[in-house]
Formats: structure tokens, sequence, C-alpha cells
């Protein structure tokens, strides 16, 4: 299902299936914010952190089972499986695209 997603939200979950925490940074934009569990990471450096936090450290892969427009967001929904409590959960994913890269993610 990936393959349809605009191509900085593809590279980003190609890279979170591959536990790449280097690739999954490169898809955002140098400025980006992410918005997850009540946290707020703005900035490469705090969005690095995150991703090993949330992600790698847990194992933490995101399968996209659907996406769509809305508001000028790209909102995805799949399951999210890992090495962590409750594993695997499913989310909604709202992805702000800007310039070709992510320019904000939030998690609900």
């Amino acid at each position: 299902m990936d393959a349809n997603l605009p191509a900085p939200i593809a590279a980003y979950v190609n890279a979170n299936a591959r536990l790449d925490a280097e690739a999954m940074l490169a898809a955002f934009s140098p400025n980006a914010v992410v918005r997850d569990d009540g946290g707020r990471h703005e900035g490469r450096e705090e969005i690095k952190a995150w991703i090993q936090g949330a992600t790698i450290d847990n194992r933490a892969v995101f399968s996209p089972d659907a996406w769509s427009e809305q508001d000028g967001c790209v909102v995805v929904n799949g399951l999210t499986t890992g090495e962590f409590s409750g594993s695997p959960i499913r989310f909604t994913v709202r992805f702000k695209l800007d310039d070709g890269a992510i320019a904000a993610l939030e998690i609900a």
C-alpha cells in the first residue's frame, strides 16, 4: 500500500519497515515538528531522538492500510507492531508535507 503514498511518506514508511533511523529522519524537513504521546519534537536533533526512543528502541513498525487527504494533510491509518506493551496498536498519523518533505507528523 505504501507505493501509493506521497513520496516522502512512502520513504518514511519504507525506512521504518527496515528500522533505519537515518533514512526515516531524511524524510523530514529541517524544521519539522512531530507530535506524539503528548510530546512535541522540533527540528532534526529532537526528531532523531524521538525516532530512536519511540521506534528503534521498541522495534515499532507502522504498516499503513488506508490513507486520505483532509484539510491539507495526508491522514494515514494502520497498525503498529513491535516490542512494546499493547502491541499491536492501530494509529492514525497526520502528515503535513512541504517542498517534498514531511513538515509535520502527528500521531493519534
